[in-house]
């Protein structure tokens, strides 16, 4: 018996099935269609007719008509108000580690990097060391501090506070309201006021010192509301009514810590409002507590 396969040409011819590969040559098949009178490098590009919305295969031409797909800006093209700007950060002292910050305040900063958490609580024991100091320099690691952990609470409270006590009473404002929708802490209240009082908005100070968050405020922070308060009347021209917002049982207590600033402010008012005679009076009650002469009540009331 032959084993021998037949030959590759005698295979493919007895073959009933049709070849799946496409014959080299099409002029045995007369041309058809639409297109039969038009020479192929007329046609369009394989997809579709040229003249079909979103066709255009040419990217940059598809840029200059409507283009289903869309496309991507370059980068230069997208908008730059998006761009997070740098910012200019003062410099921190070699020795200031970040350690020096309470644990509490520490434990806030967990949720950033480590790498992030050291610089931010570098910024913000500068800002505790320049505040009395150097106010400015302090604010300018308190918008460092901010620009690198602007969720956090403390972190925007503290750029706060260190621009209050630089002068920049809206940028205090409006660091402090962002404290205070982040935390619900309502203790720098009394500063915020203050901060409408430094903008000439003395009505808003007394806004705020009649609203529903100053009954949660703890002693000190009351205590402090009642002389902004009592700053606003007097801004305001009205200044026996400064003096009624500072008349209260607190005037006799003599060991907290804010009780010399409450008597001073009392006796200011009085003074302010043409009763030298009371104002003398409380003044040297100031001057009794105040051990460690921060106030110069001692004198005012011997004038």
């Amino acid at each position: 018996m032959d084993d021998r396969k037949p030959p590759r040409d005698s295979a493919r011819g007895n073959s009933s099935r049709p070849s799946s590969r496409p014959s080299s040559s099409s002029s045995s098949r007369p041309a058809s269609g639409p297109n039969k009178d038009r020479r192929r490098e007329d046609l369009p590009a394989r997809g579709g007719s040229s003249d079909r919305r979103g066709a255009t295969r040419n990217v940059s031409a598809g840029r200059e008509t409507i283009d289903p797909r869309g496309f991507r800006t370059t980068p230069m093209e997208r908008d730059q108000s998006r761009i997070r700007p740098r910012i200019f950060e003062p410099d921190i002292p070699e020795d200031v580690t970040g350690e020096e910050l309470e644990k509490s305040v520490r434990a806030e900063l967990l949720s950033l990097s480590a790498e992030n958490a050291k610089v931010v609580a570098r910024h913000l024991v500068c800002i505790n060391i320049h505040m009395d100091s150097d106010p400015e320099l302090a604010h300018k690691h308190g918008i460092a501090a901010a620009h690198h952990a602007g969720r956090l609470a403390v972190v925007r409270e503290s750029a706060g506070y260190a621009a209050y006590r630089a002068g920049h009473y809206e940028i205090a404002l409006k660091e402090l309201r962002a404290a205070h929708r982040i935390s619900g802490d309502v203790s720098m209240w009394p500063v915020m006021a203050d901060c409408e009082r430094g903008m000439g908005r003395p009505l808003k100070a007394l806004n705020l010192a009649g609203s529903d968050e100053v009954k949660r405020l703890a002693k000190p922070e009351e205590i402090e509301m009642r002389i902004v308060a009592s700053g606003a009347r007097r801004d305001l021209g009205e200044f026996d009514a400064a003096v009624i917002t500072l008349t209260c049982r607190e005037l006799k207590t003599e060991t907290e810590d804010w009780a010399v600033r409450l008597r001073y402010a009392y006796a200011d008012a009085l003074a302010t409002a043409g009763r030298g005679d009371e104002a003398r009076e409380w003044f040297a009650k100031c001057a009794e507590i105040d051990h460690e002469e921060s106030t110069d009540a001692d004198e005012r009331a011997r004038r």
